[in-house]
């Protein structure tokens, strides 16, 4: 068979640029290694719940914001979202206080200035600052202007110092750093712009979707479906086939083959590169840079299934600290959960309980390495016994935080950086890609195109992560082709 635009991997980016080069004519293929779309959209069955994998909740989806423009555009606003709780989207806890984030950049300074009267002025700049970027985020990615708010001169900045620049209580800047559950926190490298962009996406307006991830990737497949392109499951990619510096197509399943005038590889960039033998075309040294780039943390979680109408529905996220500092990765000194996520599954129907609630701490794959040759379901006792203690370190500290939890929990389940690897083809199981360091921007900020004219990448290692972030890199992806002015008319329509 022969394509237009071959992709390989169905995650939320390899979706999303299927569906915007099929709305541009382009007769496409994506090629999917599991039985199931969606990558770290995807959901799973257990008895008759549906629990999700890496989906939780997304910013900035009220009319006129970014990621409203966005999915519009891929028509994904007809599906069941619930705006979370205005008032206080999410809680952070810390030395047994509760902070609120409220939705909107002036109710969220007003929230927080009731417990930080001494720091008004302050939080006033802070959530100023982050207004300019979330109203900069498309242009800054579409346009080559430059201005205060550019990718590149936020990207090169210290997020850690700005806080330490900005906010006089230390208090404070552990609050203001709370929601961060959704980026590594790492003081020595992460860059402002991570930092700053996603803050301001959820402080914009913050949604939860009922019935999890998987109805995007379902959707979005769909429509490419609908525009003539086609979807394939179980067709694992086994080499980039390349000649005389350009790619020809792909094989997969070790004998199938298809052809294409273009490939995007939504999945990991150092194993985009290994599917490609040895090449005149890629220099060794640019195999090597993409090779050696650390990746972020991945996550472990816990997946509390429920007694039926037992727990009542909370419309926010808490985050939990134990050791008071959000930069310190999750663990205390003796090893042990320091740091948690709940996310709180909303009710099928109106009803006011949930039937369960996912519980996420930050897990490093050094964690992971003496499993790491192993396969699902054969890792031995030692693992089950390491998931189980992990466990019930994460369910001590949600009957701390919610104590009708208490005798009401039926079950629960759990996944590792290495059950996200082996089920949504993640690299070591990170949760946010590759690391970004703002010391380093040139080699840890990966472009859109490799070495070889008609292969490009996309997703969440290249520029930011998050629904928000691997949807404009999307955009990046396929302006390789299309042109960038062709997708922004489209996209503005």
């Amino acid at each position: 068979m022969k394509y237009d635009v071959i992709i390989i991997g169905s995650g939320l980016g390899g979706l999303e640029c299927g569906y915007i080069l099929s709305k541009q004519g382009y007769n496409v293929c994506i090629l999917e290694k599991n039985p199931q779309l969606g990558g770290c959209l995807q959901t799973f069955r257990r008895g008759k719940m549906n629990f999700d994998t890496g989906f939780h909740y997304v910013g900035g989806l009220d009319e006129g914001q970014s990621l409203y423009r966005l999915f519009r555009y891929f028509q994904l606003l007809n599906l069941p979202w619930q705006r979370m709780d205005e008032n206080g989207f999410a809680e952070i806890i810390l030395k047994d206080k509760s902070y609120f984030f409220a939705s909107g950049y002036e109710h969220f300074t007003e929230t927080l200035s009731r417990d930080f009267p001494h720091q008004d002025r302050q939080l006033k700049r802070y959530a100023l600052f982050l207004k300019n970027v979330g109203e900069n985020t498309l242009n800054n990615f579409t346009s080559q202007k430059e201005n205060e708010f550019s990718v590149t001169s936020l990207f090169e900045r210290s997020a850690y110092s700005f806080l330490q620049q900005t906010i006089d209580d230390p208090l404070l800047r552990n609050v203001l750093s709370g929601a961060s559950l959704t980026m590594e926190l790492c003081a020595e490298k992460l860059p402002l712009y991570v930092f700053a962009q996603i803050n301001s996406s959820f402080i914009q307006s913050a949604w939860r979707l009922k019935g999890g991830g998987s109805l995007i990737a379902r959707e979005l497949a769909q429509s490419i479906r609908r525009m003539g392109g086609s979807v394939l499951t179980n067709a694992k990619v086994t080499q980039i086939v390349e000649q005389n510096g350009l790619v020809t197509g792909v094989q997969y399943n070790g004998e199938e083959q298809v052809e294409g005038k273009y490939v995007i590889s939504d999945i990991h960039p150092a194993l985009t590169l290994a599917l490609i033998p040895e090449s005149r075309y890629i220099r060794k040294i640019y195999r090597k840079r993409i090779t050696d780039l650390p990746n972020t943390c991945g996550m472990f979680t816990t997946h509390l299934q429920l007694k039926p109408n037992k727990v009542a529905y909370r419309n926010r996220n808490i985050y939990l600290y134990k050791n008071q500092n959000p930069w310190d990765c999750g663990y205390s000194s003796d090893g042990k959960t320091s740091a948690a996520l709940f996310s709180y599954q909303p009710p099928e129907s109106d009803g006011v309980f949930t039937d369960n609630i996912d519980v996420l701490t930050p897990m490093h794959w050094a964690e992971m390495a003496q499993w790491a040759d192993t396969s699902v379901g054969k890792r031995g006792k030692d693992y089950t016994d390491f998931k189980n203690r992990k466990a019930e370190e994460c369910i001590g500290l949600a009957l701390e935080t919610i104590p009708e939890l208490n005798n009401n929990i039926e079950r629960f389940y759990t996944s590792t950086p290495l059950t996200y690897r082996d089920y949504t083809g993640t690299w070591e199981g990170s949760a946010y890609g590759m690391q970004k360091d703002y010391n380093h921007l040139l080699s840890t900020l990966l472009s859109v195109q490799t070495q070889l004219p008609n292969l490009f990448l996309t997703g969440q290692n290249l520029n930011l992560h998050g629904i928000l972030g691997v949807s404009i890199t999307s955009f990046l992806s396929c302006a390789k082709i299309t042109g960038m002015e062709t997708l922004i008319k489209d996209l503005n329509q």
